[in-house]
Formats: structure tokens, sequence, C-alpha cells
């Protein structure tokens, strides 16, 4: 007899009606109902929904190592994995004019290179047997270092991981292959019209030498050899200007254990960076700007001029009106997209960073014979809501979309961590993002007005065109008053 008969043969015996018999005895045993009645809908409007309950920051503990090193710990059971950071107090914004591209190839070159006693290849063996992670970086402003790992293996990966980040080979080999990737990325550059409008808009906004804006050039990436990369490490990562935070599947004792054999012995060598006195932020430039670009049918607008910080007493009004203007139902979709026709896409917003200013920054894309057309809407807009108040219907909505939005700042215990340690790094209270819900409930239509009016300057403004600048610079001389086009100079400098 096959598998299958042996299976359907106990069966056999069960006439349809004793089938039809156990089955209503099975239904009503197990206490299932007939289908409901189907009811009238009600209307959206008619539906009631018990509140939210208080968004807060999960457990954590934080505290410090006899060398200086801030630890913070969250604990999160729910799958048996465990991820950690290190956030180290350096970037980009320190290092030499003539080597800009050297904290880049430090930070990738820490895990690219191995360790003194774990090769490259050795390291990426071990992470892949275990589906693990290291990776580090350097930004604009900050460095780090990051691992992913299952609970059983974290002790093996937290090992690599201390030894990433304290005991980095920069093997030259793969310095030299960092050097090469970078002079391809100088080569490729202008290939993408989308970044040479953002490239050089921050470049008229911050200046070209601004550590905020200046970009990585073959002459300045010569500069950048293994000692230095070396020299900025050491310099750069360091026990007393790193925070380590871990979060995830883990007993805190047996972490802190952890925590204390590998990195309660670290200790810097060698200056540390001159980090307490940041670059100085001024706007270089305003007026019009055009980059010419004849192969393209359409422009690549920005426009717009220095922004502010995150701690502004303005920073909640403004969240609210960028919800006002941005968006399927925001004013530039409406009126610039919608109603006029004459962009694919448009924006503008308040960008503010955490220790220097950001941007206010507008802008889009549209067919060429339109640009003007284009860019004189978005500026009639951004001078409509630094003239007129917003309408107390847009201020709901969008007060309602910003808070709406703010369950997501803590879906994963992960996010939080890492908010926790951003506002700790830049020096912000840690209850900011809470104090800023509050700023957002209380902003009026009076403060939103209040707000364009003082962060919004339109004689300040850059207006950078990406595109047939020969098809439209004539068009482009009436959005000044002397008619001044200003063309901008993308040649690669060195470029064979």
């Amino acid at each position: 007899m096959s598998w299958s008969n042996r299976r359907r043969s106990p069966l056999r015996w069960l006439t349809l009606p004793v089938l039809a018999i156990a089955t209503l005895s099975l239904i009503l045993g197990l206490g299932w109902q007939p289908a409901a009645i189907a009811t009238t809908a009600r209307h959206y409007t008619e539906l009631e929904f018990a509140p939210l309950g208080d968004v807060q920051f999960p457990d954590y503990e934080r505290y410090q190592l006899d060398n200086g090193l801030v630890v913070y710990l969250m604990e999160d059971h729910e799958l048996p994995l465990v991820s950690g950071s290190a956030t180290f107090r350096t970037g980009s914004r320190f290092e030499p004019a003539s080597q800009v591209g050297l904290a880049s190839i430090t930070g990738d070159a820490m895990r690219l290179g191995g360790t003194e006693t774990v090769s490259p290849d050795q390291l990426n063996q071990t992470l892949e047997q275990r589906a693990a992670s290291i990776e580090t970086g350097m930004d604009t402003d900050s460095g780090s270092a990051s691992f992913n790992a299952l609970s059983e293996d974290l002790e093996a990966v937290f090992a690599l991981f201390a030894d990433v980040i304290q005991r980095p080979a920069f093997a030259q080999d793969k310095i030299d292959l960092l050097k090469n990737q970078y002079a391809g990325s100088i080569a490729r550059r202008n290939d993408d019209p989308d970044d040479i409008t953002s490239r050089e808009f921050r470049k008229l906004v911050y200046g070209e030498d601004s550590p905020y804006a200046r970009t990585v050039e073959y002459s300045t990436l010569a500069n950048v050899d293994r000692e230095s990369v070396q020299g900025f490490y050491q310099a750069s990562i360091r026990p007393d200007r790193t925070i380590l935070g871990i979060v995830g599947d883990f007993d805190p004792e047996a972490m802190k254990g952890l925590i204390e054999e590998f990195f309660g012995g670290w200790q810097a060598s060698g200056d540390p960076l001159d980090i307490n006195e940041l670059p100085n932020v001024s706007q270089a430039k305003a007026g019009v700007f055009a980059v010419e670009q004849p192969q393209l049918t359409q422009s690549y607008i920005q426009l717009g001029h220095l922004g502010g910080q995150l701690n502004s007493e303005d920073h909640a009004p403004l969240a609210v009106l960028n919800e006002v203007l941005n968006g399927f139902g925001g004013r530039l979709f409406n009126e610039i997209r919608s109603r006029q026709g004459l962009a694919y896409v448009v924006y503008a917003y308040w960008s503010p960073r955490y220790d220097y200013p950001g941007l206010f920054i507008g802008g889009g894309q549209t067919r060429t014979d339109a640009t003007v057309p284009m860019i004189k809407a978005v500026k009639t807009e951004i001078e409509r809501v630094r003239s007129a108040p917003i309408s107390e219907a847009e201020l709901q909505q969008a007060k309602d979309s910003v808070l709406n939005s703010f369950v997501f700042n803590f879906q994963q215990p992960s996010q939080s961590l890492s908010r926790l340690i951003r506002y700790e790094y830049y020096g912000y209270p840690r209850d900011f993002v809470f104090q800023f819900r509050e700023a957002v409930e209380q902003t009026t239509v009076e403060a939103v007005l209040q707000a364009a009016q003082t962060q919004l300057h339109s004689d300040r403004l850059v207006t950078l065109v990406v595109g047939n600048a020969g098809e439209i610079t004539s068009a482009l001389s009436a959005l000044t008053e002397d008619q001044t086009v200003t063309q901008v100079d993308i040649t690669i400098p060195g470029a064979s």
C-alpha cells in the first residue's frame, strides 16, 4: 500500500451523512459562530478610537569607564539579536584643507584594512560565517563604528568590533584601493545633474572652501597617505571622545563584563583633534547662477540660503511650515505642480543641523522652457508665507502631520538609543524630542508667520539652474535687479 493510500484508509468507512454530523459537532464544540450579518457602514467622522499611549524612551542605563568611554545599554529581548555603535568626536570638518578626503578614507580603511591580528580576508570570512557585520565610517561632523550579531555570537563579534576600533592595521593595499575608488568618483561626479545641483548649491551658500561644502579633488587625494591616515585616526578615535551604545538581547551584567574586558584597557596615544572650535559659517554668495549642460531637456533647480540649527526657537513653527509647503496637499504641489503644471518635482523646506547652520532650500525639476516661470512661482509661494498668515485649517493639518509622525521615532529601541547618543554628542537635553513635540502642539498661526519672516530672506537667495543654460540665460537675467547670471564652472581640476 502506498503512503497516500495509508493516509486515506482510516476514513473510508465514513459515509457522507456521518461526515456531516461529525463536522457539525466539531463546529459546535469549538464554539464557532455563524457569519456576522453586515451592518450599515459608518462615516469616518463617527468612528471612535482610544487615545494612543504616551511615547517615551525605553529603559536604559548610562555609565562611564575609567578611561572616559561613555556607555549606553538598552535591552530588547524580542529577537535574539544584538547591535552596537561607537560614535567618535571627529569628522571631515577637522581635516586639513589640503587633504580633503582624509577623514572619509580613514573611516573606510579602519574596517577594510583588517586589524593588527586579523587580516581583512579573515575578518570578512569570520563575520560571514556568523551572519554578522562590522562597519566603520566618518562623516562631516562625526565618526562611527557599528556591529550586528546573533546573541549567541555576541562575544566573538564584539571582540572583533573592539579590535577594529582599537587596532586597525590600515593595510597599504586597502588604502590604495580606496584612493582609486575616490579618484573614480571624482571622474564621474558630473554625470548626474542632481549631484551637480546639490554640490554646487552648497558651495555657493557655504563657500567652496568651507568644510561643509568642499569636495575631494585629485590634488587633495594625492596628499593622503598611510601616515596621515594613521595620524588622523590617533587624533580622532579615543576612549574619552567615544560614546558606545549596545541594544538587543543581552544580559546586562555579562555585557558590562565584555565592555570592561575589551574596552576597559583602551588608552589613547598622540595629540587629540582640536574639536572645541568649530569652523566659522557665513553665507558666501547670493544671486542667480547657471551650470551649462546643453544635453539636458529639463532644468534642475535649487534656491535658498543659509539656515539655522535644531535648537533654534523657530524649529517647531518652521517644521509646521514645512508641512504647509510640501507634500501632496502642500501649497507648492497644489499650486506649482497641479494648477500651473510647471514642475515634475517641487519643494521648499527649512533643514537645520545640530551644531552648525543648515539650509533653507527649495527647488525641483521642470522642462527647459518653464524654468523661469517655475522659479518665480516658488519665490511667490515663499513670499506668501512671509507676508500673510497661513489658515487655521492649514495649521491644524500641518501640526497633525508632524505630531502623528512622532511615534515613528520610537518604532525600534535602536532608534531611541541612537537619538540619546546624538543628543549627548551634540550637547542637547535628553528630552529634546519631547520638548519639540510640545513646541509643535503650542505653535500658532502667528508663530509660523513670525518664524517665516525671521528665517526666510528673499534678498539672500542663491538661485542655481543646471540645464541648457544657452536657451534660458537671457530669461534668467530677469530674475535679478542687475540682470547678472553667473556661470558656474564645474570643470574637474587635474582631469586628463
